[in-house]
């Protein structure tokens, strides 16, 4: 059982993946965690290429502009 600092920790990282997802944050983290998890075989992205990879995928197909 975890004890109220596990609980406050676990709280905080949940509410701060939660609200990255909502502004549209990518979350480097985790994507290297199922990288290493589900694809040994493959090179993982540096950072700066996943945040370039994730902005052109929210901005591939024109969505998101409004102009």
């Amino acid at each position: 059982m975890r004890g109220p600092v596990q609980r406050l920790r676990h709280g905080w990282r949940q509410a701060v993946r939660i609200a990255r997802q909502m502004i549209g944050v990518p979350d480097y983290d985790t994507y290297v965690a199922h990288m290493r998890r589900h694809h040994p075989d493959r090179s993982v992205m540096t950072y700066a290429e996943f945040f370039n990879n994730r902005l052109q995928a929210r901005y591939r197909a024109g969505g998101g502009r409004c102009c």
